[in-house]
């Protein structure tokens, strides 16, 4: 089931995603080899690469709307035990910031140089952001 839905998932990006995707998909020659919709102890994860344990999730005001942050701490933790690190950002931060999104995912890729909390170093969005 979750390998169907991952398949249908794929088909379909976020303008935010698709920015964010254009470049992760280009650090495969650095050795970061980036998939999309990858089902992962129950969750469609939106990118991972396992090969590093890192999972990064673009969130948008509506998640926020929903207050899932419950579910995602939840989600982090069951991922955690996999030995999977998860980075967190918004929609807004792919649009404001995609440089800095970039630079933190390019630290947590090498995690003896990476603080641990650099891994949630991205606010959720003030109300009306997204």
């Amino acid at each position: 089931m979750a390998d169907k839905q991952a398949r249908r998932l794929r088909k379909t990006l976020t303008p935010q995603e698709a920015r964010l995707w254009s470049h992760l998909r280009t650090w495969r020659g650095d050795g970061f080899h980036f998939r999309r919709q990858v089902p992962r102890a129950g969750y469609i994860l939106d990118f991972a690469c396992l090969r590093h344990n890192l999972v990064v999730e673009i969130d948008g005001g509506q998640h926020a709307r929903f207050g899932r942050a419950a579910q995602d701490l939840k989600r982090e933790a069951i991922l955690e035990r996999e030995g999977l690190r998860t980075l967190r950002f918004w929609n807004g931060d792919i649009d404001r910031n995609l440089g800095g999104v970039l630079d933190a995912i390019r630290a947590a890729l090498q995690p003896e140089r990476t603080p641990p909390t650099a891994l949630r170093a991205v606010p959720p969005p003030r109300s009306g952001e997204g």
